[in-house]
């Protein structure tokens, strides 16, 4: 071949080998390995491409002082993740095959992810790897890994890589190195000091308010004093049916005002006032951009936002939907609403519902105000998939494709009717409520969650009977907990974090123990961190500082703020903090090694004793033996001498739940090779027969 070899780097190993056979003219394309890692050889227009791709990150920022006792420290470099992370040794073998592979090309495209992520990637790859190649790279720009896009891409690539995108993602990287390095030295150093034991204590510019919005609704609901209120309903039959009425007033204050509605209302006639009939217009849903899909998701399947983003990416990078790290809801002409609807007509599920669409005269969707400089918003891209997918792959897949066509559905109608009954001189309410025309909810079955209420025919004079008035007794509530969707909304409300790493965020505070359970809980050691930084350094966990310091790095992105300032400005802000923490390093140390030991204990507690009722129960080594066993603290006192065997292999969580069978706390255990399991370990509990029935 006399053309020219033409290196393109990819994201992820998955894009590089759909790539090459997309823009491979000339015979096989050739898969290769260098040190064990695959490339790809294709070509054309004469010329010889090789395609490889980085596995991610391969470089990261690392202090140059590795002592993590000792801080603060300032000065950071990019280094190759294999010398500065752990288990992140592969990654010496991609970036000496790219290094390899580079030396042997004339020209150098870009072609990872188009955000900010990918542009750092790229950047960094093609600076340290290829040897200061960033400058004279080219720059593929693609939503989908379709053949038809990525062909196009190719032929109509941008000159240069956006220089300013990465700037803006090596600004973030670099300012969350300072803080997260340098807030998590200063607290691990503090404990360790104290207590004598390791133990990771992190926080960063992101994590700290994230972790404060939860103790701040944690406080919330801890202070939360119920107050009593009553309501009031009215039992009326009709037609020999029983409908109920809701009292006009939705609380009552005083008890004794409920108890005389109650008492002049039992046992009388009441008589139809009113009839209230409103038909209302429902807009189809708007585009998913990826914040919207895994609130979506989670609310449907219980997925987490990050098993959501993963799901996508997975689907992405199978060229069965768009890019996900989205933030728009727009969906451009030029995507082809057309042929993505013939391409999903395919599909025998969706044969009927894409014909209707196309029948139609001009497809317009219904989208949202946000918008995303570099991807439309996520959307099928009408290829079906090549392999069986997982049920959760098939549910969020089908979920896309549902809400792309919803999209382009006419408004569904809705018909509300209010009933006003008068009794005895009090207003009591019946509702119903029903769908008139479908509309844009036929395309989005079955995740519509709408469930008719219909009413008799009734006019307006019509008496009818009071079965029976009923006073309920009631108390205010606490506000509820976050979960991970309400808190990835929060966290996007308030401008903090980015749509690509707000799940990553709230995994961080799982793993690191601030926080447990489904409804999120937050444990002594994560109050203790927020109390500790609240005291000591507010501004650190100052939601208003974060989103400054995040809207300065989108300034870099569009070419009106330099990364030098936004760094100098962010290390000014936090070296009078540092110095602050160090001077009280012994108290707080004091503080973080008695939240730890109480953490520690929390994670072992099971729950109450069912013997003795006032000891806890806690998950045990022995000395002698090694082995696990539940134990009551009573023990040590002499009091409950209680004890419980448990399995040897796997993990053991406490899931803060009872059995429904006998009232036993459960545990959850995961092994390896198996799905987790819950346990009740009374062993007499109801489940044990049946397992030996069975």
């Amino acid at each position: 071949m006399d053309g020219r070899t033409i290196l393109i780097l990819c994201e992820k190993p998955d894009a590089a080998a759909r790539l090459a056979k997309a823009l491979n003219e000339a015979g096989k394309v050739r898969e290769r390995k260098l040190k064990g890692v695959p490339y790809y050889e294709a070509s054309r227009d004469g010329n010889k491409l090789i395609v490889i791709s980085a596995l991610g990150h391969l470089y990261t920022i690392a202090p140059k002082i590795e002592d993590r006792d000792v801080y603060p420290v300032f000065d950071f470099y990019w280094a190759p993740r294999y010398e500065v992370e752990r288990n992140s040794g592969q990654t010496r073998k991609w970036i000496e095959a790219i290094s390899r592979l580079s030396k042997d090309a004339q020209e150098y495209v870009l072609a990872t992810d188009y955000d900010i992520e990918g542009a750092t990637i790229g950047y960094t790859v093609l600076k340290y790897a290829c040897g200061g190649k960033d400058t004279e790279a080219k720059r593929m720009k693609f939503s989908t890994l379709t053949a038809d896009e990525l062909r196009k891409s190719y032929e109509k690539m941008l000159p240069h890589i956006e220089f300013s995108t990465a700037e803006a993602g090596m600004c973030r990287h670099l300012v969350d190195a300072i803080y997260g390095i340098n807030l998590s030295r200063a607290m691990t150093t503090a404990a360790k000091r104290w207590s004598g034991k390791y133990t990771t204590i992190s926080t960063g510019r992101v994590q700290g308010p994230t972790l404060k919005f939860l103790v701040e609704r944690e406080k919330e609901i801890n202070t939360f004093v119920p107050t009593p209120y009553w309501t009031v309903k009215a039992l009326i039959e009709i037609g020999g049916s029983t409908y109920e009425a809701e009292y006009e007033k939705k609380s009552i204050g005083i008890l004794e005002e409920a108890n005389s509605i109650v008492h002049a209302c039992a046992g009388k006639i009441g008589t139809i006032t009113k009839i209230d009939v409103r038909k209302t217009r429902q807009n189809p849903p708007t585009p998913f951009d990826l914040s919207s899909l895994q609130t979506e998701a989670y609310g449907l399947f219980r997925y987490t936002p990050r098993r959501t983003s993963n799901i996508a990416e997975r689907l992405y990078l199978e060229a069965l939907i768009s890019y996900p790290r989205t933030s728009s809801q727009k969906l451009p002409p030029a995507i082809g609403y057309r042929g993505i609807l013939e391409a999903l007509s395919r599909q025998p599920a969706y044969k009927d519902l894409t014909s209707d669409l196309l029948e139609r005269g001009d497809l317009v969707p219904n989208e949202g105000p946000k918008r995303d400089p570099a991807h439309p918003a996520i959307y099928p891209t009408g290829n079906l998939p090549e392999r069986t997918l997982s049920d959760p792959e098939r549910r969020l897949w089908d979920l896309i494709v549902r809400r792309f066509m919803a999209v382009f559905g006419e408004p569904a109608v809705r018909q509300s009717v209010k009933v006003a009954i008068e009794i005895d001189g009090h207003r009591f309410y019946l509702r119903g409520r029903q769908i008139l025309k479908e509309g844009w909810m036929r395309f989005y079955k079955p995740y519509v969650r709408f469930e008719d209420v219909l009413l008799p025919q009734l006019e307006e004079g019509d008496e009818v009977r009071v079965k029976r008035v009923i006073r309920e007794d009631k108390f205010t509530k606490p506000p509820p907990r976050y979960n991970p969707s309400s808190l990835l909304k929060k966290m996007e409300k308030e401008g903090i974090g980015t749509k690509a790493t707000r799940a990553d965020i709230i995994e961080t505070l799982y793993s690191r123990g601030y926080i447990s359970g489904e409804s999120i809980a937050v444990s002594y050691l994560g109050f203790d961190v927020v109390e500790i930084l609240d005291g000591y350094c507010p501004q650190i966990i100052s939601v208003e500082f974060t989103r400054d310091l995040e809207e300065k790095m989108e300034m870099i992105q569009s070419g009106s703020e330099k990364m030098e300032r936004v760094v100098g400005k962010a290390v000014e802000y936090l070296k009078p903090v540092l110095e602050e923490l160090k001077n009280r390093e012994r108290e707080i140390g004091k503080a973080l090694s008695e939240s730890i030991r109480k953490a520690r204990m929390e994670e072992r507690t099971v729950g109450q004793c069912p013997v003795c009722g006032t000891g806890k129960l806690v998950i045990l080594r022995s000395r002698r033996t090694k082995k696990r066993f539940i134990g009551c603290t009573n023990f040590f006192e002499g009091i409950c001498k209680t004890s419980f065997p448990l399995p040897q292999k796997g993990s053991l969580k406490p899931l803060r739940k009872d059995c429904k069978l006998c009232g036993w706390p459960l545990i959850q255990v995961r092994s390896r090779g198996r799905r987790p399991w819950n346990l009740c370990f009374n062993p007499e509990c109801p489940s044990k027969e049946r397992s030996k029935r069975s």
